[in-house]
């Protein structure tokens, strides 16, 4: 007995001196980080000088005083209005393609994943190349007799151009969307062809209810994905032309690493994270409207 215990005391201090590395990591980089932003979003602080208590004044610019808050929020709200439909329609309808049986079908699923996997930077830059006024978009356009467009200098065409391009990393989505169709049993869909039920029945019928859990999972992320978006407005248009790609996590950079308002930046961090709960808790709340589990009762 002696023994047993013995070896569960040394099996468990190995097992924390095995992750040790990380909980270092999370208790300094994560948890600790988190904790400091809360008491720096209270600050005054330009890392050069000691951070100075303002209270609650930090918060009052961003509601009150800021319209660049309003305009960043606005635009990143636009952007994820538009572009999470788009990416879950377009994911779940190559899903669906790939999902047949046909010849050569993983080079097709690897041809569609892999701009998912591309980094974000080179991908940015290569839309750019297509999106200029002498680029490849401009070029095919204009065999239809379409005037070339500077999509990316035009404020009424800029974020556009971005949720455009955001249809790009639909790969993710796509994956997971197959993932949960191979899980639907064929004799679903041949009860339903016995009952002479056509392809949009047994797509509306039989293949959402069955994927909704999936949707869900893949709206959620989406949703918060879409309130992170940088390195596009970042790279091809700095949040311009006329701040009409300022997205909020790029207003935040700015405030951070630019203007060195970290006070600024921490509230403005705070701010974002209680939107995206506040989100989150809204669309959980609103699943249990349309999102069917296999075993849950009524």
């Amino acid at each position: 007995m002696k023994k047993t215990i013995s070896f569960r005391k040394k099996e468990a201090r190995e097992f924390y001196l095995y992750i040790s590395p990380w909980l270092c990591g999370l208790v300094l980089f994560t948890i600790g980080a988190k904790v400091a932003s809360i008491f720096i979003s209270f600050t005054r602080w330009d890392i050069i000088t000691a951070p100075k208590w303002v209270g609650l004044e930090n918060y009052w610019e961003i509601f009150f005083d800021d319209p660049l808050f309003w305009q960043s929020l606005k635009v990143t709200v636009t952007y994820s209005l538009v572009s999470v439909p788009l990416l879950l329609t377009s994911s779940l309808l190559v899903a669906i393609l790939l999902n047949q049986k046909i010849k050569a079908l993983g080079t097709y699923r690897t041809i569609f994943y892999l701009p998912t996997v591309l980094p974000a930077v080179a991908s940015t830059m290569l839309w750019m190349m297509l999106l200029l006024r002498d680029g490849l978009i401009n070029e095919f356009l204009g065999l239809f007799g379409i005037p070339p467009t500077a999509w990316l200098s035009n404020e009424n065409t800029a974020l556009w151009a971005i949720i455009g391009m955001s249809l790009w990393g639909f790969g993710t989505g796509m994956i997971i969307f197959l993932a949960g169709l191979q899980g639907i049993p064929d004799q679903l869909y041949e009860a339903c062809t016995i009952d002479g039920a056509n392809w949009w029945h047994k797509f509306w019928h039989v293949t959402v209810p069955m994927i909704s859990p999936i949707i869900f999972f893949n709206f959620i992320m989406g949703v918060i994905g879409t309130f992170q978006v940088f390195t596009q407005g970042y790279i091809m248009t700095n949040g311009g032309p006329n701040n009409a790609t300022l997205f909020y996590v790029l207003y935040l950079y700015r405030n951070a690493f630019e203007y060195f308002r970290m006070g600024y930046a921490s509230a403005l961090a705070w701010v974002l994270f209680f939107i995206l709960v506040i989100l989150t808790l809204i669309i959980f709340k609103s699943s249990s409207a349309w999102v069917y589990y296999e075993g849950q009762r009524n």
